[in-house]
């Protein structure tokens, strides 16, 4: 039997209050964090795409997001947190997750255990995240998805006129970018890290937009394409807003005293 491919990461160290001791309430000990993650595919980096493999970033905010959740007495129940949240990825089939206290004894005392797909869920916080179509009167706060309209520039004839819409709106993307002083995000990993880390990114679609062929290359159709993937809590134009299209169950409005 062939084995799958794997992603690790290992001597992850973080200080962090745990343990079920009165000793151990009111100061912090080192953790030390070593997981390996069984991919569901194997990993065809051909392509060199981002968004065909498990980020390793994702292991790294797994254990950010299970220390923030709240303070544990045992380190089992954090491996088991640790777990729930990698293996919420769909790129993730099996995980091994390892814990050690390395501040309570002579050497290292923890634990490790192995999760399948499955076996373990975990209700993951809703992350808050708005799309803006067009160009805003000043930089939106929070986790905002920009997405300029396109440049108003006759697209030349013949050859893909999709791919060559797609591109126009990339390049307004970067000129948006810069001039509102945000990274620009090309893929669903640097969209997914932006609302994590609550801050404004100008999307630029050519690259995602190869997923939904039968979109049109126009902002608002992509814009609606993308916000029920990323569960947008909002829609918001510039301009007025278009129809949004039959089935479309995230609130579509305008955004006050927007440029035109």
């Amino acid at each position: 039997m062939n084995q799958p491919d794997r992603i690790h990461l290992r001597d992850h160290v973080v200080a962090a209050e745990i343990g079920a001791f009165q000793s151990e309430r009111g100061q912090t000990q080192r953790l030390r964090f070593a997981l390996t993650v069984d991919l569901r595919d194997p990993v065809d980096a051909g392509d060199d795409h981002v968004d065909r493999i498990l980020s390793y970033d994702v292991l790294v905010q797994a254990v950010d997001a299970a220390l923030a959740d709240q303070r544990y007495n045992l380190v089992e129940t954090l491996a088991e947190r640790i777990a729930a949240e990698v293996l919420a990825h769909p790129q993730a089939a099996r995980i091994e997750v390892c814990v050690e206290k390395l501040d309570r004894g002579p050497g290292a005392l923890g634990i490790t255990i192995s999760r399948d797909a499955g076996r373990v869920a975990v209700a993951r916080q809703h992350l808050r995240v708005r799309i803006v179509v067009g160009q805003p009167a000043a930089l939106p706060t929070g986790a905002v998805i920009l997405l300029p309209a396109a440049p108003a520039l006759p697209l030349p004839q013949g050859g893909d006129a999709r791919r060559i819409a797609l591109l126009g709106l990339d390049q307004a993307a970067w000129i948006l970018a810069q001039a509102l002083g945000v990274e620009v995000a090309e893929t669903r990993t640097e969209l997914d890290a932006a609302i994590r880390d609550e801050r404004p990114v100008v999307w630029a679609p050519a690259r995602l937009a190869v997923e939904a062929p039968a979109t049109a290359p126009e902002a608002p159709a992509l814009a609606f394409w993308l916000a029920p993937r990323l569960a947008a809590d909002r829609i918001d134009f510039a301009a007025d807003a278009p129809p949004a299209p039959d089935g479309l169950a995230i609130p579509v409005g305008r955004i006050p005293g927007a440029a035109e």
